[in-house]
């Protein structure tokens, strides 16, 4: 399997994927298959070469890069390129790629050969102008059946004739490797959109350049490439992702640790404090949370694994599991002491971390954590998690928009009924397009932390508390009525407030977000609660 990380750039990042040993094979994936699953091909018929794929800015971890044309995107790939040390090493192309592949000298990154593979597929969409129909976020969600059709048909069909299927190609993919690449597009739709435009314009009449080579095929693409590697050196470690310039920018890097690789999103210097996610999706929601408390300390808010975009290993998952993964985290990153803040799940695995190895943790929040009757609690597990697997025909996509759509209509959200009903209100269709990425990004795993929060005894766990905690929920927040459990359980010392918002939640007062990011910072200075450990507001 490809290895993901991060290169950064002046003012963006981009991600890449690296798999198989030898020289350097840098690789642009084209615009119908994800960069994991070209590096994962391309390594298992290059056995010889180390293959780096780039997701091209304006996709997928690369979404922060953009350029308003070739020659700028082109830009930053060769920038991204030079910082990874791949110097003088072949180029491979694919599709609508071509046009970014010989813009690049220009740009100040000059290839060893540059081999450009599935060019006749792009020339046949030139032909007959293939673009995507508008992906701009629906609030019904069907620009991602549209997306989906069009990548799967850009696979499928004749590329100069859309009414017969194509008999020759590679292999056509199967939902799985068709719902890395939809995810890739679908982080920024527009971008994708654009990003395709671009190319198809700039390959228009667009002559071919000198010393450049055609293959199509992985038999084409090995028997072009095995001249090319004698005598070149074996690729070097790639270099770690390093935070930008403004402490406060929130910045991507991974972390290995026995468990899998971890996916982190960091901001800000200072003691370290480690943010965990609801479940199901990643901590893309945290993202004001790092904004609001990143002044004076370092935010750290991984994905869990299994979630998001972190490894998903096959393995059974309870809270303990998620907290041991956590403090291996914490050891890969060599923190010794931390402070904690979790929501929903994640609060159950800061608590379960805290009582655990109090020696570690200096302070803890503990939001809205599960405090609800067994007997709703079996009903959740039995009804709350139905299966979304990828589909060949894209029909995972409207459920896991629904689902996510559905959540915050009802509570619980397969209970639609008006008693059920809340008032938090839907957000607009590009929030919910965010949300529901990040669930398909946790893919068949979503559900696995998420029923770990309901089979978790957090009572048992709440009275063994003994460092400083705050126990808090916003009023939006359909799990606040635990605080008044949460009075009578935890220890003496133990803070428990209702807070002005649910900071992650779409929709909340801006003053009300700044309110709550004030308790939790008061809080965790030591500002607040040493007086009364059960203030009642």
């Amino acid at each position: 399997m490809s290895t993901p990380l991060y290169v950064t750039l002046a003012d963006s990042q981009m991600r890449v994927w690296r798999s198989g040993s030898g020289p350097d094979l840098l690789v642009l994936p084209g615009l119908i298959e994800a960069a994991s699953v070209r590096a994962d091909r391309l390594a298992q018929a290059l056995p010889g070469w180390t293959v780096t794929a780039f997701d091209l800015p304006g996709t997928g971890g690369s979404v922060t890069c953009w350029a308003e044309d070739i020659a700028g995107l082109a830009g930053l790939i060769a920038d991204a390129a030079g910082r990874l040390g791949l110097t003088g090493c072949p180029l491979l192309a694919f599709d609508l790629a071509a046009p970014l592949a010989r813009a690049l000298p220009a740009a100040g990154w000059r290839p060893d050969g540059l081999l450009l593979a599935d060019a006749a597929a792009a020339a046949g969409w030139s032909g007959r102008d293939l673009r995507p129909a508008p992906l701009t976020p629906r609030a019904d969600g069907t620009h991602l059946a549209v997306l989906w059709a069009h990548l799967r048909d850009a696979h499928i069909l004749e590329p100069s004739d859309p009414s017969h299927p194509a008999a020759t190609g590679a292999p056509l993919p199967g939902p799985a490797d068709l719902d890395a690449m939809l995810r890739t597009a679908a982080v920024a739709p527009d971008r994708y959109a654009a990003l395709w435009s671009f190319c198809l314009d700039a390959l228009r009449g667009e002559p071919g350049e000198d010393g450049e080579v055609r293959a199509d095929g992985l038999e084409g693409i090995t028997r072009r490439l095995a001249p090319m590697a004698a005598g070149r050196r074996d690729a070097a470690p790639p270099p770690p992702a390093r935070p930008f310039a403004d402490p406060l920018r929130v910045w991507h890097d991974y972390a290995d640790t026995p468990h899998g690789r971890i996916h982190l999103r960091r901001a800000g210097r200072g003691r370290p404090l480690l943010a965990f996610q609801s479940a199901p999706g990643s901590s893309a929601p945290l993202l004001p949370l790092l904004h609001g408390l990143a002044p004076g300390r370092e935010i750290i808010a991984p994905d869990y694994l299994g979630n998001g975009e972190s490894d998903k290993p096959e393995r059974t998952v309870d809270i303990g599991a998620l907290a041991d993964d956590m403090l291996a985290l914490a050891d890969a990153l060599g923190l010794d002491e931390f402070d904690l803040w979790g929501t929903h799940t994640g609060a159950l695995v800061a608590l379960d971390l805290t009582v655990r190895h109090p020696e570690r943790v200096g302070r803890a929040v503990l939001e809205a954590p599960v405090l609800i009757a067994a007997d709703f609690s079996a009903d959740i597990l039995d009804h709350y998690f139905p299966p979304i697997a990828a589909d060949r025909w894209g029909l995972h996509l409207l459920q896991a928009w629904n689902m996510r759509r559905d959540m915050f209509l009802f509570w619980p959200w397969y209970r639609q009924e008006r008693a059920a009903a809340r008032a938090i209100g839907v957000p607009d269709a590009a929030v919910l397009h965010d949300w529901t990425m990040g669930l398909l990004a946790s893919g068949g795993h979503y559900d696995r932390s998420y029923r770990a929060a309901f089979r978790y005894d957090t009572r048992a766990a709440l009275v063994r508390l003994t460092r400083p905690a705050l126990i808090c929920a916003g009023p939006a927040d359909m799990l606040v009525e635990g605080l008044a459990e949460a009075r009578t359980l935890a220890p003496a010392g133990t803070t428990v407030i209702p807070t002005p918002a649910t900071v992650w939640y779409p929709g909340q007062g801006a003053q009300a977000v700044r309110d709550t990011i004030g308790c939790y910072a008061a809080f965790l200075d030591g500002a607040l609660g040493a007086a009364n450990p059960h203030p009642v507001s």
